[in-house]
C-alpha cells in the first residue's frame, strides 16, 4: 500500500485467484510431458510451476517492518497435488533433493524488498519464478521495458502461454501510478492476465515455454554453492 491504495491484487477480485505465489522448482506446464521431468537422479512428478505452491510456510521471525517465512522440503516426500483429481492425474509430487527456501519481506523508505534464498545440495536443478500480480486502475496501462512499451491488450492475446521479456532486469506498470520492479538474480520476465484489471509482472530465470515440455530440464540452473540468493524489488512513484 501507498498512500492508502493498494497495489497488489486481493484474493476474491476479478482475475487470478492470488497475490502471489512462486514457482519451483520448475516454471511452466508439465501435462504434455506425463508430469514428468528430468533430472541427473531420474525422473521427478512436478506438475504446472512446481511443487513449492503447495507448501505451507512457517514464519521465523518478524519486526515493524520486514518478516522471513520457510518451507523446508526431504527428498522424495510425496507432496499432495491441490489439481488431482479435477486438472491432473498425479495425486502427489515429489522432488529427489533436500532443500530449504527461504521468503523475506522487508519495507523500507525506498519500496517493498523481496528475497528468495535457496538452500539445498550443491549440484541441484532449479528454475525460479516469482508471481505477483498488481491491480490496473485505468483503461489504458502500459509496460516500460527497456526499448519496448506492451499494451494490456498485447499481453490478453498472447494468453496461458504468457508473454515472455527476456534479457531484462527492470519493468515498469504505468498505471494510474508507475510501479516498478527491479530483480537480482532471475533475468526475465513473462505477463500474464486474463482479465483488464490485474497483470501479474513475473520475474523468472527461464521462459518455459521457449521448449517443449519433455525438454524443460534445459532450462534448469544448478546450485553451485550451497546457497542462492534472487531479489525483487517494488516500488511506487510519487
Amino acid at each position: 500500500q501507498k498512500d492508502k491504495k493498494e497495489y497488489i491484487h486481493q484474493k476474491g477480485t476479478p482475475g487470478w485467484r492470488s497475490s502471489d505465489t512462486e514457482m519451483f522448482p520448475i516454471i511452466g506446464p508439465t501435462n504434455e510431458a506425463d508430469f514428468n521431468v528430468k533430472t541427473a537422479r531420474g525422473t521427478a512428478i512436478q506438475d504446472q510451476h512446481g511443487l513449492l505452491r503447495e507448501m505451507e510456510y512457517t514464519q521465523i521471525s518478524k519486526t515493524e517492518s520486514s518478516s522471513i517465512f520457510e518451507k523446508k522440503y526431504i527428498k522424495n516426500t510425496p507432496v499432495p497435488n491441490s489439481k488431482y483429481p479435477e486438472k491432473s492425474t498425479e495425486e502427489n509430487l515429489s522432488w529427489p533433493y533436500d532443500f530449504t527456501f527461504k521468503k523475506s519481506f522487508n519495507l523500507n523508505d525506498d519500496g517493498l524488498e523481496i528475497s528468495f534464498e535457496i538452500t539445498g545440495e550443491e549440484g541441484m536443478p532449479f528454475m525460479l519464478g516469482y508471481h505477483p500480480a498488481f491491480n490496473i486502475i485505468t483503461k489504458s496501462p502500459m509496460i516500460i521495458a527497456p526499448n519496448k512499451e506492451i499494451s494490456l491488450e498485447e499481453i490478453l492475446a498472447v494468453g496461458n502461454r504468457a508473454m515472455p521479456v527476456l534479457d531484462c532486469k527492470k519493468i515498469t506498470l504505468k498505471d494510474q501510478k508507475s510501479i516498478t520492479i527491479e530483480t537480482e538474480g532471475f533475468g526475465n520476465f513473462m505477463l500474464w492476465t486474463e482479465v483488464q484489471n490485474m497483470v501479474c509482472i513475473e520475474p523468472i530465470t527461464f521462459y518455459p515455454y521457449a521448449v517443449d515440455q519433455n525438454k524443460l530440464h534445459t532450462g534448469f540452473q544448478h546450485l553451485q554453492t550451497e546457497e542462492k540468493k534472487f531479489v525483487v524489488k517494488i516500488s511506487v512513484a510519487e
